[in-house]
């Protein structure tokens, strides 16, 4: 019992900090894992080597290769080329702009992790904005909520469905088939709820608009070479997510190759590449891998399920609406990266109690826990909506807007992220109810 309580003050004081953003969460994670080991409630060997309370591999490394496939493809100027063109098409004419972008960011969110998107197209938008003097944070707050939506149709969009997917050995294909559809609806609903907020708002004048017009997209091509070989490799790697079932890799297999195969032709220089990969988040997500194996060993995931479960006394429809609400609005509080790695043994614990006899796959996938999966994904990558800290694409636009000299405030984002996260969500539940209990 001892051990209960004290991998319970971990994890909960590692929460608590993390919320006050008053110590970087890379660190945060890295000291609660690091206690977690001292104080013997994990041994070494299960927190590096145990598939059930241990280090997610498939997650970062998959990241990884991720990362340095983009950091090359940053290099080419592609990312600067599209948001320039999106400008043009738009006319310069500001809401035509923010609808385009958000487009933009959703569909590349959906095949890039959104962090990354949001970090190639938010400093263009910057610059776009500037030059037609029109106020860019809500352009920058509208493409985190577009990343964060289109981040959730695919495995590889959103962390949060990376370590669903790790956990539940779902492939790339099974999140395609079960929420791009309603992805698209929530994108379609979005796009015309902007119109509502911003249509009559934006407006600048023609010869504001004219100067868009002049902008030269070709010079933001510095590399053309790399850039035609950067998105052969990209779209073989995205063939590869695709059919990884089938050919019997996991997908950080499949990122790794990718990333390898873009070094070995690109000849880009290694240090170069490797500088640029997002270390801390690699190490946050160690971390807590590590602190959410502790509290699985010690029995406090255990516990929440049972809670959960009595609450929706084993009705598996009022379940999914749980997890999915719960998870919307715990995610718009806490960053959705720990809160899915909370939830991922909370659901298995969930799935080993409706079906003792069963294990490995044939309970992951049973088709009656299946829904409650796409519930956890779509509240959580959703809900990260909610408010400026509730994802981390969310974050690093704060951190672009504020480099630029127009901060984004809390309440700010809090203001449109939150009616929007809500009608998302309302959204989903009624998809979940129709395709999987009507």
């Amino acid at each position: 019992m001892s051990d209960l309580y004290l991998g319970t003050a971990i994890f909960l004081l590692a929460y608590a900090v993390i919320i006050t953003e008053k110590v970087h969460k890379t660190v945060v994670a890295l000291v609660g894992a690091t206690l977690m080991l001292l104080f013997g409630i994990l041994t070494q060997e299960e927190a590096f080597h145990s598939e059930t309370y241990g280090i997610d591999y498939n997650v970062i490394f998959l990241l990884i290769g991720m990362m340095i496939i983009i950091n090359v493809m940053k290099e080419t100027g592609v990312f600067q080329w599209l948001a320039i063109k999106s400008a043009k098409l738009a006319k310069g004419e500001p809401f035509r702009l923010m609808i385009i972008l958000s487009l933009v960011t959703a569909v590349i969110s959906a095949f890039l992790d959104n962090v990354t998107t949001v970090l190639l197209v938010a400093p263009v938008t910057v610059l776009i904005c500037e030059a037609i003097e029109v106020d860019v944070v809500p352009f920058l707050i509208t493409e985190a909520i577009a990343s964060n939506i289109g981040g959730t149709a695919t495995l590889i969009g959103d962390p949060p469905n990376i370590m669903i997917a790790s956990k539940a050995n779902l492939t790339f294909m099974d999140f395609v088939i079960h929420l791009t559809p309603v992805v698209i609806m929530i994108l379609v609903s979005y796009l015309i709820t902007l119109r509502l907020v911003f249509g009559r708002r934006l407006r600048v004048s023609e010869e504001l608009r004219a100067r868009v017009m002049t902008m030269e997209e070709e010079a933001a091509i510095t590399d053309r070479p790399l850039m035609v070989k950067s998105l052969l490799v990209m779209g073989l790697t995205i063939v590869g997510f695709v059919f990884h079932h089938q050919l019997h890799f996991q997908p950080a297999t499949v990122a790794l190759a990718g990333a390898s195969l873009l070094l070995l032709v690109s000849r880009a220089e290694p240090l170069k590449i490797l500088e640029a990969v997002e270390w801390p988040t690699l190490f946050f997500f160690i971390g807590l891998f590590i602190i959410i194996g502790g509290v699985v060993k010690v029995g406090l995931i255990k516990l929440m399920s049972e809670w959960v479960l009595s609450i929706t006394q084993g009705n598996l429809f009022a379940t999914s609406m749980v997890i999915l609400w719960f998870s919307a609005f715990a995610s718009a509080i806490v960053d959705n990266i720990p809160y899915v790695a909370t939830m991922n043994p909370l659901v298995i614990e969930m799935a080993k109690g409706m079906w003792p006899h069963l294990s490995g796959t044939a309970l992951l996938q049973h088709p009656d826990l299946m829904p409650i999966w796409w519930s956890l994904s779509l509240g959580a990558c959703l809900g990260g909506n909610g408010t400026l800290i509730g994802a981390s694409a969310n974050v690093v636009v704060a951190g672009i807007a504020e480099k630029a000299g127009r901060p984004v405030t809390f309440l700010r984002f809090t203001k449109y992220g939150m009616p929007l996260m809500i009608e998302s969500v309302l959204i989903a539940t009624v998809y979940i109810w129709l395709r999987y209990y009507v």
